[in-house]
């Protein structure tokens, strides 16, 4: 587990800078970080005076919105080191992924050539012919479920978090201590964190789960579901969703995707107005991979799937 600064993430400096720079933060990312975590905390701390549904609205939208934030830290923000970014942003709010295996997952999703190449691209939905025979008859159903973005939010929690536990198993006792470091970060912040939760705020954990982490997961996996698609030119493979000031800012402008992946160290707040620049521009790279809002992709592909299930240009290992 590395505790360095990685210039594989995108930095905002050049090597030689990074060491001089990497304490300084980038300020409306902490104070979005504050914000977040202050919501967080009277939420649970009233969870007992508050109606069930707007601990769910506000459970649900802060554990997404801290999501988004996780992949602000993946490209250096607030700080430059990941130190910093670690104690700062790397606690699992949501409970399920290890903050240090999202960064090298996510930062090998920039990285790799093969963006939605299921073997490559970690952050794939695409399944080889090969990975399917592999697959039992309930996971097959369950990935076809998952192809619809109702079936992704319903079912993609639990899903990942069940992918999350075998590979938790995997790497314990794998002996390896490279596997086994961020395991241990993640167990150290769980642990506060339920225990803030369930012992200080006396939330069941159930109910913890069916009103944050299930849900803000769900919210999440709405920005993922259409994110790529798999095309013959890598710069036609990421969406743009123009999305209004809801899901702009929830999911931090990440919806202008095209433009995440030409610019990847851009701050998430430099987003809109750098797209309305380059809009013609990333368009016409992009091979016109649009959305006019979350409200469309809703529309479209709440029950419907909207890409098959098998890569179409990969065919094996």
């Amino acid at each position: 587990m590395t505790t360095e600064t990685d210039p594989a993430a995108a930095p905002r400096l050049n090597k030689g800078e990074i060491g001089r720079h990497a304490y300084v933060a980038d300020i409306p990312t902490l104070l979005l970080a504050a914000g977040i975590y202050a919501v967080f905390l009277l939420t649970t701390w009233n969870y007992h005076s508050l109606p069930w549904w707007a601990v769910f609205a506000l459970g649900a939208t802060t554990i997404c919105l801290h999501g988004s934030l996780q992949h602000e830290a993946v490209h250096n923000y607030p700080f430059m080191s990941r130190r910093l970014n670690r104690w700062t942003i790397g606690w699992s709010l949501w409970l399920w992924i290890p903050y240090d295996l999202y960064v090298k997952t996510h930062t090998r999703h920039h990285i790799d050539q093969d963006l939605t190449d299921p073997f490559l691209d970690p952050e794939s939905n695409y399944l080889t012919e090969e990975q399917w025979a592999e697959m039992s008859g309930l996971h097959r159903l369950v990935r076809q479920c998952m192809r619809t973005l109702a079936g992704r939010m319903l079912l993609g929690p639990g899903y990942y978090t069940l992918a999350s536990i075998r590979e938790c198993a995997r790497d314990l006792t794998s002996a390896d201590r490279e596997r086994i470091m961020p395991w241990v970060w993640h167990f150290s912040t769980v642990a506060i964190i339920l225990y803030w939760v369930m012992g200080v705020c006396q939330i069941p954990f159930w109910a913890y789960v069916a009103l944050f982490a299930y849900p803000g997961t769900s919210l999440a996996l709405v920005r993922s579901y259409a994110e790529h698609r798999a095309a013959p030119d890598e710069k036609t493979r990421s969406i743009i969703c123009e999305a209004g000031a809801f899901w702009g800012f929830l999911f931090l402008y990440n919806n202008l995707h095209a433009l995440h992946h030409a610019e990847p160290a851009l701050a998430w707040y430099k987003r809109p107005a750098r797209y309305r620049q380059l809009k013609s521009k990333l368009l016409a790279e992009n091979g016109g991979y649009f959305m006019p809002g979350y409200g469309a992709i809703i529309r479209a592909y709440l029950f419907r799937p909207k890409e098959p299930i098998f890569h179409p240009f990969k065919k094996a290992g």
